[in-house]
């Protein structure tokens, strides 16, 4: 199936008229009714929501006043509903959240982010504190459904009147592969999803919003976090000669299995890597071609047979710190090719847990709203 995706950024364009081919309506209103048609919303609320989470709650609706609320199971006339979220961004004690919906009730997103303790930012029913005539900050922006003839995947685009957070907003068509972060006329900051290439899915999914874009440091496909594109050529050749000089700082998060001996420490190691393999070979410092790895840790937590790392490159090879955390005996969890198999497999993780979690680059310092937690792994082992 090919996917189409449209831009409506005011109305949608019009067209001549002509005849509504038999069954249209009926196989459009089967998506609906079906849950196959999928919708995405951008909301901003109060207070500053979690990284992501997943509400579920049981949802009445009074009719004689329009109000839903939310109520103990078993409630007679109670509906479950469910949604996630995941924050894209804080600032001023306001949160932007893409929220994805998994049942359509009515007001669902409204009460149940309010019930969390996040009302969203002018919403004069279910937020105490919104001014009465302010705008409310819920937006569709997000519609896929299938061509009822073409049988295409299509998704259009409405992006919301938020200017609270301009950046972020703009860049939400690129929610398949991250969000943006920060952006100026040299270089966007992305905060890049587990499983996105970003020489390719990054930039492609970019390219409608944003193009020429280069990149001009390496995050493996599997590393979710932050990654730096370059806006033109001129700031693509001074960005690679920072990142060459190692005038950047990277920090990582990362999820081990197992737990060092030292809480804290440097490691240096010398590899080889095999291009053809794609593989980063330990060796001795004098061996033929062999490239200093250095990186600093700190364990910030350890349960359950895992700990959680706060890692500093000194130094950017590939696949360095996974190598490097393997030849300490405590590999990052979810790692296929330099970690524990068994491990991963009783922790049901198919991806490394490795989050670029913080960037300094150009004199600026940019985070990741994204964390790893062992409580959320350790639950999904029970």
């Amino acid at each position: 199936m090919r996917t189409t995706t449209c831009w409506w950024w005011k109305s949608p364009p019009t067209c001549p008229s002509r005849p509504t081919p038999p069954g249209t309506r009926t196989r459009l209103t089967e998506q609906f009714s079906a849950h196959r048609a999928r919708k995405r919303y951008a909301a901003i609320v109060a207070g500053y929501a979690p990284t992501e989470g997943r509400l579920t709650d049981f949802l009445l609706k009074n009719e004689a006043t329009n109000t839903t609320s939310v109520v103990p199971e078993g409630t007679s006339g109670a509906k479950q509903a469910k949604l996630s979220y995941r924050t894209l961004a804080r600032e001023k004690g306001l949160s932007l959240l893409d929220v994805d919906l998994q049942t359509g009730r009515p007001h669902q997103i409204r009460v149940q982010l309010s019930h969390a303790g996040y009302p969203i930012l002018g919403d004069q029913r279910y937020n105490p504190a919104a001014r009465v005539g302010e705008q409310i900050r819920l937006w569709a922006y997000a519609l896929t459904i299938s061509h009822p003839t073409l049988k295409e995947e299509m998704t259009f685009y409405a992006l919301p009147p938020f200017p609270e957070f301009p950046t972020a907003v703009k860049y939400l068509p690129a929610f398949r592969a991250g969000n943006a972060v920060y952006e100026d006329g040299d270089m966007l900051v992305m905060d890049k999803n587990a499983g996105v290439e970003v020489e390719t899915d990054l930039v492609s999914e970019l390219s409608a919003i944003r193009s020429p874009l280069f990149p001009v440091h390496r995050l493996d496909a599997n590393t979710m976090g932050l990654v730096v594109l370059a806006g033109n050529e001129i700031a693509e050749e001074a960005l690679l000669d920072a990142f060459a000089r190692h005038e950047t700082g990277k920090v990582y998060e990362a999820i081990l299995a197992g737990t060092p001996k030292q809480r804290a420490g440097t490691l240096v190691h010398y590899g080889v890597k095999d291009e053809e393999k794609a593989f980063m070979r330990l060796a001795s410092q004098d061996t033929p071609g062999a490239l200093r790895m250095e990186l600093s840790y700190r364990i910030v937590e350890t349960k359950g047979g895992l700990s959680k790392a706060e890692i500093g490159l000194l130094t950017g090879r590939t696949h360095q710190i996974r190598v490097q955390m393997a030849a300490l005996g405590c590999p990052v969890l979810g790692d296929d090719k330099y970690g524990d198999r068994e491990a991963n497999k009783r922790f049901r993780q198919k991806r490394q847990l490795l989050l670029s979690k913080c960037l300094t680059v150009a004199g600026k310092t940019f985070e990741s709203t994204r964390e790893l937690k062992l409580h959320d792994i350790l639950k999904e082992d029970l």
